[in-house]
Formats: structure tokens, C-alpha cells, sequence
């Protein structure tokens, strides 16, 4: 093992908390604010900002200038430089959708909160080695979903492992998931499509957060 959790405690636990991230991808760095402000408006404090369109970043430091109280992180960090833009534009936390060794490096070493891809135990076996004790799981649902997960992840229960699956969840298998003590919080991207950001539905986005958020407060 590589020392010490790569995820900071007081982010961790405030992700933990608050059960859902909204996985977003963003067109335009100013669909940003509005959309932070819409899922915060439902109850839905924690987003995933993906890097798969050049709008990301910019789109980050607007919300960490304007809605500070979102806990914002950002994911599909494929390669070490993602990693420095990430910290440099003030995201909370990085996500990969694999094990990228180097990209776990990088991460460790500039302090970033990270939690890598897994969905074999060789996966989180080299998550392992680089501290990191909270993992995504992913993709979840076509991966064999949770009773899949719950065979996996035995051998390293004792070492306080926890998963963000994402890949197939909604609200109808969300409060499964969250009431397992595997799980620290579940990713959604079905909170906030693409096309409903694209045309400002901010609306439509509001009431998607609100009724998770109820279904996420009623999981054990």
C-alpha cells in the first residue's frame, strides 16, 4: 500500500452525506451556474462535471465562484495533465472511469481527492495501492450490479473499502443501492440530461433532484 486514503476525510464524508452526485456533461461553460442552482434547489449538493466537452473546466471555476456551497468534482480524467487543470480550476474531488496508474500517481502526488474506475478485484487491488479507499464502480448495472459488487468487493471489506456505482442506476434501484453499507453514494446522470441542459430546463432538473433526494433520505 501507498500510505495514507487519497480521498480527504471532510470530502468524503460530505460526499458520504450527501448520498448523490448528478453526473453531468456541459455543452456551454454558461449552462454552469444555473444548472448548479437547480440541482441545489432539489436538494442535490454534490455534482460530477465530465470532461468531455472544453466547456468542463471553465464551467467548474464559475461554479466555485458563484455557488460555492456545491460540492463539485469532476470526472473522466483519462491522463496526468487533467489532473493539475483539475486543482488549478478548484474541483472538489477527480474521478476516472478506469485505473490509470499514472493518473493515480498524479493524482496522490498533487493532493487531489480521486476515485478511480474499478469493476474487477485486480482494479481495486492497484486502487489499493495508491490509498484509494473509495472507488467507483463502474458500469454498474451491465457489470452485474450490485450482487455482482457484493462478490467482489468481500476480500476488502475489512480494509473500509466503499463504491459510487454509476451506469444504469435510477430511481428505481437507487435506494437499493444506498441502503447497502458497501455504497458511499451513488453517481446519476439521469438527474440532469444532456438535452434538458441544453435547452435550460432547469425546471424539469429541480423536480428530477427533489424526488432523489426523498428516495435518497428514505435508504437505510
Amino acid at each position: 500500500m501507498q500510505g495514507s486514503e487519497i480521498f480527504a476525510d471532510a470530502t468524503r464524508e460530505r460526499l458520504v452525506r450527501s448520498k448523490i452526485a448528478a453526473v453531468l456533461v456541459l455543452d456551454e461553460a454558461e449552462q454552469a451556474v444555473p444548472l448548479a442552482r437547480a440541482l441545489l434547489g432539489g436538494g442535490i449538493d454534490a455534482m460530477e462535471l465530465t470532461l468531455r466537452t472544453d466547456a468542463a473546466l471553465e464551467g467548474l471555476r464559475r461554479i466555485k465562484r458563484e455557488v460555492p456551497e456545491m460540492l463539485c468534482g469532476v470526472g473522466t480524467i483519462l491522463n496526468p495533465l487533467q489532473v493539475q487543470q483539475v486543482l488549478d480550476a478548484g474541483g472538489d474531488f477527480g474521478v476516472s472511469p478506469g485505473t490509470n496508474p499514472r493518473v493515480l500517481h498524479a493524482a496522490r502526488q498533487a493532493g487531489l481527492s480521486f476515485a478511480p474506475g474499478v469493476v474487477t478485484p485486480s482494479d481495486v487491488e492497484q486502487a489499493l495501492e495508491y490509498g484509494c479507499r473509495l472507488l467507483k464502480f463502474f458500469p454498474a448495472e451491465p457489470s452485474g450490479g450490485l450482487a455482482y459488487l457484493r462478490s467482489m468487493a468481500a476480500p476488502y471489506a475489512h480494509l473500509g473499502v466503499q463504491y459510487i456505482p454509476l451506469g444504469g442506476i435510477q430511481l428505481d434501484n437507487m435506494t437499493s443501492y444506498l441502503a447497502d453499507p458497501l455504497i458511499g453514494a451513488v453517481g446519476g446522470s439521469w438527474l440532469a440530461p444532456r438535452d434538458d441542459i441544453r435547452r435550460a430546463n432547469w425546471d424539469a432538473i429541480t423536480l428530477r433532484a427533489r424526488q432523489a433526494r426523498k428516495m435518497a433520505d428514505t435508504a437505510a
